[in-house]
């Protein structure tokens, strides 16, 4: 009876051999940058969280050095198509930035120019490529999801605990810094309000009752933690992310009846539990959210008197405005950046005139109309997934950020990311394993 054969790893040269076939799938190793890109989104959010304020560096910083490289082998390791829907919306981003850049010759800031136009000039244009390509490459898409459906949650759960055990003081409550609470709120609730979206598009998509309960649970888990930050717009963007993302789902693919039985269907849950909380006032204590919505609404708001402000001096600087970061110099609040008119599109008229307005339309609206007109040609699961992500943060461009913000960028990426086709490019692929 003969000896059975060597190992091939202990043949003379076979463990050599072996370890020169370990080559890595820089395609597959590509997609990670869907999990870098979720780190640097929602960076300002994990901030908040235990693990987030342990690191030693800076969230931000890390997140970007671990994005920036693999947003460059993503680029390399796959073939592009661009749809020309998206060609109008990037080149108005880019005559945009330019234009910004120009109004800040004659602006009167001398504090918010440099900052602002480093943000917008410096941080946009790279999150606006890192959306467009984690948008349109199906595994970074799946991994960004799949963070966000675990940021989500774990913003949630540290706002609770913090909350609890009165280590984080949340919703402009007197005695805090309003600027630096108002930053931080607004972003739990967008990381929030975010994940909640995603939840309900699973919720739609499942075909067991286990799956199905599961994101239920989830969504309303998120739902009630949305409550306790104080940031509205964020509880209003998780609703209309529950409401809508599903029923967009199910249009995408053909399916009106199923959207319009859920918009209806979640139209009477969330009415009800809200109509419950507010029946009972005992139940509104430390629900910051619905306590600012009951402390006068917009009435108690500075934002009408900033976009009062903003269409004073667009008219009375037309038609080329009061130059970039000149308003709140302008309006009488001195070089303090957190003055800002609250809505792009009064800031772009404001302090980029006409022309500042013409361009911001084109480029967000231009997008916009880009995502109607592929919902219906692009997979539905990838129509509903990008929407959720992108309506949170668009509907705080319309009331609470700046044209600095870069989340606002990387969701305008991720927007027109609708416009453009991934696909692995087989020459990047490993080659066979070397024979020995």
């Amino acid at each position: 009876m003969s000896p059975p054969p060597p190992l091939e790893g202990l043949r003379p040269g076979g463990l050599l051999a072996g370890l020169l076939a370990l080559r890595v799938d820089s395609a597959s190793l590509a997609s990670l940058a869907g999990l870098a890109a979720a780190a640097l989104h929602f960076a300002g959010a994990l901030k908040s969280t235990p693990p987030g304020a342990a690191l030693p560096i800076d969230l931000t910083l890390l997140a970007g050095a671990a994005t920036l490289p693999l947003l460059l082998l993503l680029l390399l390791t796959r073939r592009w198509w661009l749809h020309w829907g998206a060609g109008p919306p990037l080149a108005a981003a880019a005559l945009l930035w330019l234009w910004l850049v120009l109004a800040g010759t004659w602006s009167l800031s001398h504090g918010i120019l440099p900052a602002k136009l480093a943000d917008v000039v410096l941080m946009g244009p790279p999150m606006l490529l890192i959306g467009l390509a984690v948008g349109a490459d199906g595994g970074a898409r799946r991994l960004f999801c799949g963070a966000t459906l675990l940021v989500g949650p774990l913003v949630a759960a540290s706002t609770a605990w913090g909350l609890a055990h009165g280590e984080v003081v949340l919703g402009g409550l007197a005695g805090a810094n309003p600027d630096l609470l108002r930053v931080q709120y607004q972003l739990a609730g967008q990381a929030i309000a975010c994940a909640a979206g995603l939840g309900a598009v699973r919720l739609i998509e499942s075909r067991r009752w286990r799956g199905r309960l599961f994101w239920a649970g989830y969504t309303v888990a998120l739902a009630a933690a949305a409550l306790l930050p104080g940031g509205r717009t964020a509880l209003v963007s998780l609703g209309l992310s529950v409401l809508l993302m599903p029923a967009l789902r199910c249009w995408s693919a053909g399916r009106p009846r199923a959207a319009l039985g859920w918009v209806g269907v979640a139209a009477l849950g969330g009415g009800a539990g809200m109509a419950l909380l507010l029946a009972q006032a005992e139940a509104l204590e430390g629900l910051r959210t619905l306590e600012r919505f009951t402390e006068g609404g917009l009435e108690a708001s500075a934002r009408p008197t900033l976009w009062r402000a903003a269409l004073d001096w667009a008219g009375a600087m037309a038609p080329w405005g009061l130059g970039t970061g000149g308003f709140t110099l302008a309006a009488g609040y001195g070089e303090r950046r957190g003055l800002y008119p609250h809505n792009h599109a009064l800031e772009a008229l404001a302090e980029g005139g006409l022309p500042g307005l013409l361009l911001w339309l084109a480029c967000f609206g231009g997008a916009l109309l880009l995502m109607l007109a592929r919902s219906r040609h692009a997979a539905p699961q990838r129509v509903a997934r990008i929407a959720a992500l992108v309506l949170p943060v668009a509907l705080a461009a319309l009331v609470s950020t700046d044209l600095g913000n870069r989340m606002v960028w990387f969701a305008l990426g991720l927007t027109l990311s609708l416009g453009v086709v991934a696909r692995r490019d087989r020459r990047t692929d490993s080659p066979p394993p070397v024979s020995s």
